[in-house]
């Protein structure tokens, strides 16, 4: 759980504690968008961390490959946070920031890529949904402690101290974070017993059995699972990237609110999506995985729109928050039980793979927004073009989970691999 919660402060911390500072790092010239496309390189780094590192994690072990993984996303952050300023390197400040993102999005793939399945190996059954939620709620507190860590240090040092300095500090913060996680994995967290005879599996297969691996995900025997998860997730990340990123863009440089207003506005809404995220976890273990990822999906396609709508025009802080809390909790909230569902429908010879690669993989095109937005806005209106985000991303969530297992209580009442074996039939 914490480890999610380290691994989520070095996403999120460029969404909210570079944008104060853009100016003073990249110069005057920097367009409008370096921000986004500083966000998008650890976006597109990601995808490549899951493929890679899930299939280390599933032949050499997932405590090892979290070890690595963190300690490369510490280096990246502590290289973010000594990166001269536009002063010094001109236009290669922005670009030696992109591929210090990119390189991180890799690790930090890396990490939930081993980290997550084995969390779920050591879960028992009626826990797994919890854990789940529990785990994955760790983003969005990972989002609110980034945005009143922000609101704090702009209180406490002011805008032209803190775009000097201030964001360093963060970075270095968080690369301390992944230093001492690293520590305790290394004492103290070893490979469930299934992943261990999973491994012994991969690397020993029967003669006629394909290798384990990204083939058969994406045209073996695993295929129907892979893609069935990629609908579902590629809705998802549209939901977060139009209800967390887009929003805070906008609400930036739209709303009424004030630049120190739209962190707390953040941290508020991250709050309440944390706590139903969680709850959300556990709820698919009493009532099945597919029936609440549904409900879920069509409740965001249908009131999202409305309630994103209503946050962009908010009229005070306090009611910007509330609605933006709303926003979150009807819409990305239905990530609690991702966590469970991906390890569930892998078995432990591919499930590092699958679940990298599912989560992964399908935030690809959500990711390009910075390109396709624009594009779309003199056809569909600024604002609706981001309205029509979200009805996409919880339809899709909708019909992913439709083409997925039923996955009820009782058939969740099982070990992993029992439950990957039945859900593939």
């Amino acid at each position: 759980v914490v480890g999610n919660l380290i691994d989520n402060i070095h996403v999120f911390l460029p969404v909210t504690a570079l944008a104060p500072a853009m100016l003073v790092i990249a110069g005057p010239s920097a367009t409008a968008s370096a921000g986004a496309l500083i966000i998008v390189a650890m976006l597109l780094g990601r995808p490549v961390g899951g493929v890679v590192f899930g299939r280390i994690a599933d032949r050499m072990g997932r405590t090892r490959t979290t070890r690595l993984a963190i300690g490369g996303t510490a280096v990246c952050a502590l290289a973010i946070a000594v990166v001269p300023t536009h002063e010094v390197l001109g236009a290669g400040t922005v670009a030696l920031v992109l591929v210090l993102r990119f390189l991180g999005g890799i690790f930090v793939a890396g990490e939930y890529s081993a980290a997550i399945p084995l969390a779920m190996e050591w879960s028992t059954p009626r826990r797994r949904g919890l854990m789940s939620g529990l785990i994955l709620s760790m983003a969005p507190w990972a989002q609110a402690s980034i945005a009143f860590a922000v609101a704090m240090l702009l209180a406490a040092l002011g805008p032209e101290q803190y775009a000097v300095w201030g964001w360093r500090a963060l970075f270095v913060a968080g690369a301390a974070l992944s230093l001492g996680m690293m520590l305790y994995y290394r004492r103290h967290v070893v490979d469930a017993p299934l992943h261990e005879s999973g491994a012994r599996e991969a690397d020993s297969p029967a003669p006629s059995a394909p290798r384990p691996g990204l083939r058969s995900l994406l045209g073996g025997r695993w295929a129907s699972a892979f893609w069935t998860a990629f609908v579902l997730m590629t809705g998802l990340w549209l939901l977060t990237d139009s209800t967390v990123l887009l929003l805070t863009a906008r609400l930036g440089t739209d709303s009424r609110l004030s630049p120190e207003a739209v962190p707390l506005v953040m941290g508020a809404a991250a709050i309440a999506q944390a706590l139903v995220m969680a709850l959300a976890g556990h709820l698919s273990s009493l009532v099945g995985r597919r029936r609440l990822l549904v409900v879920w999906g069509a409740v965001a396609g249908l009131l999202g729109p409305v309630l994103w709508w209503a946050a962009a025009h908010a009229p005070s802080l306090a009611v910007a928050a509330l609605l933006a809390a709303l926003l979150q909790v009807a819409t990305v909230s239905a990530y609690g039980p991702i966590a469970a569902y991906l390890s569930e429908r892998f078995p432990a010879t591919v499930r590092s793979t699958g679940y990298g690669s599912a989560y992964s993989l399908s935030l690809v095109l959500p990711a390009l927004y910075p390109f396709y937005v624009p594009a779309l806005e003199p056809w569909l209106g600024r604002h609706t073009t981001v309205m029509a985000m979200v009805a996409l991303g919880g339809l899709l969530v909708v019909v992913g989970a439709l083409l997925g297992p039923r996955l009820s209580p009782r058939d969740l009442d099982a070990e992993l691999d029992e439950v990957a074996v039945r859900s593939a039939r």
